[in-house]
């Protein structure tokens, strides 16, 4: 079983096992398992456990996404038909263990203390994910950059590194894409545009050029007016013909404006929850 944060990459790890084990794959959730029909649920369980045992080569891999919404702890308040298929599931995964080496069962949770006990115990290996450290959260950025044009140096991608501290995998994508977003904000924002070989860029003086004019006035003379400092032509961004525009390469100040806002989703309280758990029933993933 895989738990840790939201975020840290734990479904992909399940899809890298997919690519690389020599096994069939079985990828299901609670979607594809619950039915509102009586006794259906448990058929489902065990017709999916029947296909892993009977698949070409005798191996198989099941990946269980979300296994607390299947297998929670079970309660007096609970329905009979949630209790049957935590039952068929107990069945079905000590079943498996009668063929051992030949059908592995992969769960992913973020909140695994909310497993049943029983289920628990039949995850022989529970394995935690933490939040990637700083050479990971620079590999990250880098990944997710891409190769969309760019000034950003080895060391600003070490720093960006060092001051992600707290964020997970899919915090450094979301923070990289509003990131992203920052040049065509430029563009929306510009009052004047340079001339750039056949391209037409927003002009990086402005405002502080001081033979500007202060605003793009509704005044015929100032739409048409070209600066004498800079020689930026004064329109907005929907003057622009679209084949003519290029937005500014991004930049590491892009990503401080981003970083003036929060950018991680996992509160320190829960990582203690995280650690105080592996201590008690789990293992550092390595």
């Amino acid at each position: 079983m895989l738990y840790g944060p939201p975020g840290t990459g734990k479904s992909f790890l399940a899809k890298a096992v997919a690519t690389e084990a020599d096994s069939t794959f079985f990828s299901v959730s609670s979607a594809d398992l619950v039915s509102k029909w009586q006794g259906e649920s448990e058929k489902l369980v065990r017709n999916l456990f029947e296909m892993a045992r009977e698949s070409p080569g005798g191996r198989a891999i099941i990946f269980i996404d979300e296994v607390d919404s299947l297998c929670g702890s079970r309660s007096e308040g609970e329905s009979d038909s949630a209790r049957r298929i935590k039952t068929e599931f107990l069945v079905q995964m000590d079943g498996v263990g009668k063929k051992a080496g030949e059908v592995l069962v992969l769960g992913a949770t973020n909140v695994p203390w909310e497993l049943d006990a029983a289920i628990r115990r039949r995850f022989e290996k529970r394995v935690y994910i933490p939040l990637p450290e700083k050479e990971a959260r620079t590999v990250m950025v880098q990944l997710n950059l891409g190769d969309t044009e760019n000034t950003i140096t080895e060391e600003e991608l070490e720093k960006l590194g060092a001051i992600t501290e707290g964020a997970s995998g899919s915090d450094i994508k979301v923070l990289v894409k509003e990131a992203l977003m920052q040049p065509l904000r430029t563009c929306q924002q510009a009052q004047q545009f340079m001339e750039v070989g056949e391209f037409l860029m927003p002009c990086d003086v402005y405002p502080n050029c001081s033979k500007c004019p202060p605003k793009l006035s509704s005044d015929k003379k100032n739409k048409n007016y070209t600066c004498k400092t800079c020689g930026a032509l004064r329109m907005s961004l929907w003057d622009v013909p679209p084949e003519k525009l290029r937005a500014p390469d991004l930049s590491f100040l892009d990503f401080e404006k981003v970083l003036t806002h929060s950018f991680t989703s996992v509160s320190e309280d829960e990582l203690i929850r995280f650690v105080d758990w592996t201590s008690q029933f789990g293992q550092e993933g390595a």
